[in-house]
């Protein structure tokens, strides 16, 4: 009974996750309702040379094969407020209609967005959002789940692989990434309330973070870093899909005793799932979070969506509904295991 429910339940999963890749393939129409054709988009990543913007970027342009618009994939190779800026500004001076962005700080970057939207141009924010101060600055924020949502399951994912015992740490992206520090906030209370047997290594969750920078070899480091300081950590949180595989490709070469767990491709995961180095990890499909942006910012830029509170507008055969905040978001993460990951690592 339990095999045939894990069955159902991950083709299930599966038929979910399959909902971007099935609209890639979908034909091309002018007759998308409500969607001008010929609109020049811009897809800006936080970084261009990461796997999980890469699978972003192909839910994007399937999106934009689909409307008809002219897409282009641009962006810095380091996700930081100053690189990405260099980039709005190429926009703007390139007259696009559109620019899909995921914020690679929440504040460095509103300036320039601001000038792209007196500009004429329509900004859609996806994946990571700016500050909520900031929200006028784009007409809405595409994003994965709550950020309790994402930041409780994490915890426990870690507790359930730890015994519900010990202290975590966290190995986190910039210090200026929204969606990182929102999760992360959700995690500390929960932890301390849910499983009273485990604690922060640094006495509070905000001390307790690392910072890798979405980058592989510093959060390499900066997992040796938490072992060095802290030789009995039972488990790290990795909420990011760079610092999750350097902790667990780390924690393999080293043999460590310790649990990770996080936010992770199930394509480049695979491996650790699969010989036990890694118990869990989640995400939601990165794919869905490019495709469902580019179709609110060209609705958005066609005049027939506004972005209010209450507001819907469709991507493929979806409504999406924007929340406080002026937030849309696409649902709960989903985990993986080894039971699961053969299915999935051949999805994104």
């Amino acid at each position: 009974m339990q095999k045939k429910l894990t069955r159902i339940v991950a083709a299930a999963a599966l038929a979910g996750a399959l909902v971007a890749t099935a609209t890639a393939v979908a034909p091309a129409s002018a007759a998308v309702a409500g969607i001008k054709t010929g609109l020049k988009i811009a897809i800006m990543p936080k970084a261009i040379n990461n796997g999980y913007f890469t699978a972003w970027n192909k839910g994007a342009q399937a999106a934009c094969k689909e409307i008809a618009a002219k897409c282009t994939y641009l962006g810095a190779t380091e996700a930081t407020g100053p690189a990405q800026v260099q980039f709005i500004n190429k926009v703007i001076q390139q007259h696009y209609d559109v620019l899909v962005i995921s914020a690679a700080d929440q504040n460095a970057i509103v300036p320039s967005l601001k000038k792209a939207k007196a500009a004429g141009m329509t900004i859609v924010t996806s994946d990571a959002d700016v500050a909520a101060a900031s929200a006028s600055a784009r007409t809405v924020a595409i994003l994965p789940s709550e950020s309790s949502r994402i930041g409780t399951a994490e915890v426990d994912w870690a507790a359930a692989a730890a015994g519900s015992k010990g202290s975590v740490a966290i190995l986190s992206a910039a210090a200026t990434a929204a969606n990182q520090n929102a999760w992360i906030a959700a995690m500390g209370p929960y932890l301390t309330k849910k499983y009273p047997k485990m604690s922060w290594v640094g006495g509070t969750v905000a001390n307790s973070v690392f910072y890798g920078d979405d980058d592989a070899t510093k959060s390499t480091a900066q997992f040796d870093a938490i072992l060095s300081q802290y030789p009995n950590v039972a488990a790290i949180i990795s909420p990011t899909t760079v610092g999750v595989l350097a902790a667990a490709i780390e924690k393999k070469a080293k043999n460590a005793s310790v649990k990770v767990t996080g936010l992770g491709l199930p394509s480049q995961m695979a491996p650790y799932l699969e010989d036990g180095t890694v118990e869990t990890v989640g995400l939601w499909n990165p794919i869905d979070l490019g495709y469902v942006a580019v179709y609110a910012a060209a609705q958005a830029k066609s005049g027939t969506f506004k972005g209010k509170v209450g507001s819907t507008f469709k991507a493929g055969k979806k409504s999406y509904t924007v929340v406080k905040g002026g937030i849309a978001y696409l649902g709960d993460p989903f985990t993986f295991t080894k039971k699961n990951i053969a299915t999935f690592k051949k999805i994104y």
